[in-house]
This record gives structure tokens, C-alpha cells and sequence, in this order.
């Protein structure tokens, strides 16, 4: 086992210090990029998306119940499966109802959506012992059209941005292999929407590693048009009364800073 070399307080001292220097340096790169992210220009959704839930069937706009923005989490689960993708099952296994409860607080909605029939996703959900809302998108081009659902006999395929020529190059795939028929696959990623009325917008998606910058509710917010609704944020006015800079999501009040 390689473990770290002993060394006195001093010194330990000293190595932590320039570490922070470098850490403080990062969050603040980070703070810059959720900005440039907020800044991003938005695309309408008029395409009408029919889901189905515990409850019957219902539309994206649906899936916002109350609140001004939507999280979708694209689980991988395809209808010919038994059970969830693993890696998205452990994800998953992280979502707590407090969780659920501060995006709330910010006036944001957190649900899963996967192809898998709706009959699949509640016995796998009751299994789990997960509470977290979970729709099907089976019958629905949802899937397709948000590029996590991959099927060239369906839709062009591309993933993270990038169209299966690039993938493959980024890849290295031999020239002569490459443009060959892929089987289709599921892949995971993530959406955010921003609802204006009516009308539903969305304004980001992230995929592969991306996906792995998020780690609590704070991070999920980052992702999101309208940010932690706080009032150091940039850029200004998003929200109508912005909250103080304060982790506290047990008050749907903006401007309270009770611990």
C-alpha cells in the first residue's frame, strides 16, 4: 500500500496552504463558469413529449408541478432490460428527500425518466426504495431527441455533443471501421428546463464525466438557469427576491438567513 509521507505539523502545515491556494483559485473558476452557464441562450420546446406516471399520462410541462424549473435525470434503463444501469442505480441510490426537499426550496423539480415501460421503473423503484418521481418515456421520441437514447434507424446518433464520426475519432477507431452500423445503446445524462408561463425552455444538458461534477443540491442549482438564487450570483435579477448566501433550504422565504 503507497500511503502519503509522514512529516511534522509544520510541514504538513505548509503543504496545506499552498494546496488551498490552488482550491480557492478552483472554486472561483467554477463560480465564473456556473455564470458563463446561466448566460447560455435557451431553445423552446414545442414538441409535444407524452410520459407515463403513477398517475396516468402527462406532458413536460406537467412534470414541473409548481415549480419554475425541471431536473431530468435520463436513467438508463431500456425496455428490454430487467433492471437499471448499475452506475445509475448507485447515483440514484444518493437522492435523499431532503435532497428533493432543497431543490424545492429553490423553486426546482427533480425527476427520472427512462424508456424502460412504467410497470419496470415502479418495481424497480419499490426494490430500491427510492421516493423520487420517475416517468416513462417509452412511447415518446424523448429519448431520441435529447440524445440519450442512441439508435441510428431512428435517430442520428449523437452523445455528449459530438456525432458518431467525431466520437469515433476522439476514439481512435481505425478509418476503415468507422461509419459501421452501432447497435443501439441508452446512455445517461442530465436536462434542465425553465418554464416561462406556459411555455417550457430548455437550457442545459450534461453527459459521460460531466455528470460527475454535481454532489449535492448547491451543484444541481449550479446547473440550472436560475442558479442557487442567491444574491453574490451573476447575472442579476433572475429571481425576483434573491436569497442571502447561506446553505439554508428549510425556509421557502428569500432573504432569511436563520441558521
Amino acid at each position: 500500500m503507497s500511503l502519503p509521507p509522514i512529516v511534522s505539523r509544520e510541514e504538513w502545515v505548509e503543504a496545506r496552504r499552498a494546496l488551498l491556494v490552488e482550491e480557492k483559485a478552483l472554486t472561483r473558476r467554477r463560480d465564473a463558469l456556473n455564470t458563463r452557464r446561466r448566460l447560455l441562450p435557451m431553445v423552446e420546446i414545442t414538441k409535444e413529449y407524452v410520459f407515463d406516471g403513477p398517475e396516468g399520462k402527462l406532458t413536460l410541462l406537467d412534470m414541473f408541478g409548481e415549480y419554475r424549473q425541471l431536473v431530468v435525470v435520463h436513467f438508463m434503463f431500456d425496455p428490454s432490460w430487467n433492471e437499471g444501469c448499475s452506475s445509475c442505480t448507485a447515483g440514484a441510490d444518493e437522492v435523499s428527500d431532503g435532497f428533493v426537499r432543497h431543490l424545492h426550496a429553490r423553486d426546482t423539480e427533480l425527476v427520472y425518466v427512462s424508456r424502460a415501460p412504467l410497470a419496470k421503473l415502479d418495481a424497480y423503484k419499490a426494490r430500491r426504495g427510492w421516493t423520487f418521481a420517475w416517468f416513462s418515456s417509452y412511447d415518446s421520441d424523448f429519448n431520441y431527441d435529447f440524445h440519450v437514447s442512441l439508435d441510428e434507424t431512428i435517430a442520428p446518433v449523437e452523445y455528449n455533443y459530438r456525432t458518431q464520426a467525431e466520437m469515433e475519432e476522439a476514439a481512435g477507431v481505425p478509418v476503415e471501421r468507422r461509419g459501421q452500423r452501432r447497435p443501439a445503446e441508452e446512455a445517461p445524462g442530465r436536462s434542465y428546463f425553465l418554464r416561462v408561463g406556459d411555455r417550457v425552455f430548455h437550457t442545459y444538458s450534461v453527459f459521460a464525466r460531466g455528470m460527475e461534477s454535481v454532489g449535492g443540491s448547491y451543484y444541481f442549482l449550479d446547473e440550472t438557469v436560475l442558479g442557487r438564487q442567491e444574491e453574490w450570483e451573476d447575472p442579476k435579477g433572475r429571481v425576483e427576491s434573491a436569497y442571502s448566501a447561506t446553505p439554508n433550504f428549510s425556509t421557502d422565504e428569500p432573504g432569511d438567513s436563520a441558521a
